[in-house]
Parts: structure tokens; C-alpha cells; sequence
């Protein structure tokens, strides 16, 4: 198990665009073991994205089966993206999102409601599918990462949409 320190706003690192993975390698598949490993460890996230923990590579996974708004829908569980790319939305919902990269903060965010995504699984194998509600919500938040996007970028209003979280 490999848990990676997750990167916080505002180290750059979050902020580049990440490269495409060429070949799915033991490199790309202990990224993604390493995301799913720090996802988890977590205990509250839903996704991670490789930029995350400082790693520039197209790579992110999702997993809302757990989370109380994954249960109540049908989703893919536990997905494994390499160069993953929405080839299709529908719909447009403002839903309100957090990040393990900005703590501190939660904002609404224009989202897709359903997408068509494509991606490289860790078996090396070519996925499309479609998510709708939570799920898509989810990996449209994760690919904004590889691309050098925080939810704090959709945000309209840093006035009215942006909230400080309670302190527990």
C-alpha cells in the first residue's frame, strides 16, 4: 500500500497540465494503485487525480459506491482512468463541490449531469461509458485536475458561491 501525501492549494503542482501515458506500464498501474491507495486511505474522498500527489501523468480514479449520494444511484464503482476524456455531455446542474486538495473551502460549480467518457482501464483494456448524477459529477472534477483546473476555477462568484468549511 502505497498512501502519497495529497498536494494543497496553492502548490503549482496542481495547476500544470498533465501528459499523456504512451504505454501502460508497472509505472501506470502503481499510479493508479497509488491513487486508489490514497483515495481510501482518505476515508472521505470519491476520487483522486495524479496531479494530486504530484505525479503529471493523464491518470485518476473514482469510486462513489461508498459515499451516501454514490449508494442511492447506479455508478461503475471503483474506476481506473487513463487518459481519460469526455466525448459527450448532457444536461447542466450547479451542484456544490469540495477537494482533498483545497480543504478549507467548498464552492458550486457548473457540472454536465450526464457524460460519455473514454479511457484506458488498468487491464490496458479500452472503456466507454456513461455516468450520470454523483458519478459524473465526480470524474468531471477529477479530469479538471489532470488539465490544471481546481473546482475554485468553475466557480462564478467567489462572493456567493465559494464557502469556508466548518471546522470540526
Amino acid at each position: 500500500m502505497a498512501v502519497k501525501e495529497v498536494l494543497v492549494y496553492p502548490d503549482t503542482r496542481l495547476k500544470e497540465v498533465c501528459t499523456a501515458i504512451e504505454e501502460v506500464d508497472d509505472s501506470a498501474k502503481q499510479l493508479l494503485q497509488d491513487l486508489v491507495d490514497t483515495m481510501v486511505d482518505a476515508g472521505h474522498s470519491v476520487g483522486i487525480a495524479a496531479p494530486q500527489i504530484g505525479d503529471v501523468r493523464r491518470a485518476a480514479v473514482v469510486d462513489v459506491s461508498k459515499s451516501k449520494l454514490g449508494k442511492k444511484q447506479d455508478n461503475h464503482g471503483l474506476i481506473q482512468m487513463i487518459n481519460p476524456e469526455i466525448i459527450e455531455t448532457e444536461g447542466s446542474q450547479i451542484v456544490r463541490e469540495g477537494c482533498m486538495s483545497v480543504p478549507e473551502y467548498t464552492g458550486n460549480v457548473s457540472r454536465a449531469e450526464s457524460i460519455v467518457l473514454q479511457y484506458t482501464d488498468q487491464n490496458q483494456q479500452h472503456q466507454v461509458i456513461r455516468a450520470e448524477g454523483f458519478e459524473a459529477i465526480a470524474i468531471q472534477h477529477e479530469l479538471d485536475h489532470l488539465d490544471g483546473f481546481l473546482f475554485l476555477d468553475r466557480v462564478s462568484s467567489s462572493k456567493t458561491d465559494l464557502f469556508r468549511r466548518k471546522q470540526k
